[in-house]
This record gives structure tokens, C-alpha cells and sequence, in this order.
């Protein structure tokens, strides 16, 4: 599957635009991390980030998500490393996050929401952010709550990244797609 077919699939499945910018920013994040680790699969790193939360909208339960949609990929044919991610991204599943892509298709996806929500509350929005605001924000657990404290840190812990690193990588990639 290419790019450009996940896109549409994307546009297909999701109404939602806030789930489709969240699902093009973990892409941007799997993307730049795609770059230092797997630089030859980076679109299969891509679409790992694109279609991680594919059935999100439709169906949200635990049950479901995202099985359903790694069953549909399947049956279109993707790459069962790509699978495997977007199984273990849901730590519920009980999906091993053996591979690199999967680690980091986990470490970024909570991380790039709650880059999101640190944008959306200043007044240069990504501008000026840093991984020090990432981390003052992440000390205040009433700000973006649904995000998940515990899953940035085991991500970070998976990646052996300093958060320094880890946030600076996803800011900028955020960053660049919304340049």
C-alpha cells in the first residue's frame, strides 16, 4: 500500500478532523524517527502512523480497536510488520512491541497529542515549543487528561531516548507538517 492509498483509506474511514490531523502527525513523527532508525522503510514506518487509529471513529471499544482495521489491511494485502504495529500501538491487545517500528509507532502516538494540545494553548502555537514546555505541561495531569502519562514514559523507557531527544524529534516533525 502506498502513501498516498492510506491517505484515501485515511479519508475514507475518518470524518473526524481532528483524528485524521492526530493520525498525519503520528505519521510525520514515525517518519523522522524512520529517517535515524529505517531510513529504507520509511513509508512503511509512515504508514504505520496513518493508519494506526483507522477504526477509531467506528469502532472505539477495546474490543475492537484495532483489530478491525488490522483485519481489513490484512485482507488489502499490508505488510504484517505494519500489522503487528498498529496491533501493539493498543497496549490492551496484548500485542508485543518486538519490532523498532512498533516501539515507536507506541512511543509517539500519546506524545503526538498531547504535542497537539501544548500548541493549541500558546500564542505561537508550535512556534516556540520545546521539549522543556512538554515536559512542565506533562507535570499539570488536568491539562489534555486523556492523554496518557504512563504511556509517554514507557515509550521514552522502550526507545532508551531522553526526553529531550524523544520530544525535540516529534516537535519538529509536527512542526514541518504543519509548515
Amino acid at each position: 500500500m502506498t502513501i498516498d492509498e492510506a491517505r484515501r483509506l485515511l479519508h475514507e474511514w475518518v470524518a473526524n478532523p481532528a483524528l485524521r490531523h492526530h493520525m498525519e502527525c503520528v505519521a510525520a513523527c514515525m517518519g523522522a524517527y524512520a529517517d535515524r532508525v529505517a531510513p529504507a522503510a520509511r513509508d512503511r514506518w509512515m504508514l504505520a502512523g496513518l493508519l494506526h487509529d483507522l477504526d477509531w471513529e467506528r469502532h472505539p471499544t477495546q474490543e475492537e480497536h484495532p483489530r478491525v482495521a488490522v483485519a481489513f489491511l490484512r485482507g488489502r494485502g499490508v505488510d504484517e510488520e505494519v500489522l503487528q504495529a498498529i496491533l501493539a500501538h493498543a497496549p490492551y491487545t496484548g500485542a508485543a512491541r518486538e519490532s523498532d517500528m512498533a516501539r515507536h509507532l507506541f512511543a509517539v502516538d500519546e506524545l503526538a497529542g498531547f504535542i497537539v494540545a501544548c500548541g493549541k494553548v500558546r500564542p505561537d502555537g508550535l512556534a516556540t515549543l520545546d521539549a522543556a514546555g512538554i515536559r512542565k505541561k506533562l507535570k499539570n495531569a488536568s491539562f489534555a487528561a486523556a492523554v496518557s502519562r504512563a504511556d509517554i514514559a514507557t515509550g521514552l523507557a522502550e526507545l532508551g531516548a531522553t526526553d529531550d531527544e524523544h520530544f525535540a524529534l516529534c516537535i519538529a516533525a509536527i512542526r514541518g507538517l504543519a509548515a
